[in-house]
């Protein structure tokens, strides 16, 4: 085995790893980190006020209008909250 430069120059043999019995248990598997959307989420959570309570209604709309804004993808129900908010606003 060729020795590694400061090996030679102490004298100090290179360590040899030491090779497991042949009936040793297998060292027990290490515990998984927490995944990266777990870790942004929890961030996230904690850099947020908390949200305002929400009421559930059921609520009558134009067909075409529920249409349009499904259309646009998931979180249609926030985004109608949110026009109806601005209008609150506005109205004040």
């Amino acid at each position: 085995m060729k020795q590694g430069f400061f090996s030679r120059l102490t004298g100090i043999p290179p360590l040899e790893h030491p090779k497991p019995a042949p009936d040793a248990a297998p060292p027990a598997p290490l515990p998984q980190p927490p995944a990266v959307e777990e870790i942004v989420r929890d961030i996230v959570r904690q850099g947020l006020p908390a949200a305002p309570r929400k009421t559930a209604v059921s609520l009558r709309l134009d067909a075409d209008v529920l249409d349009w804004f499904r259309s646009r993808g998931a979180g249609y129900q926030t985004r109608i909250n949110a026009v109806l908010r601005a209008y609150m606003d506005a109205a004040r």
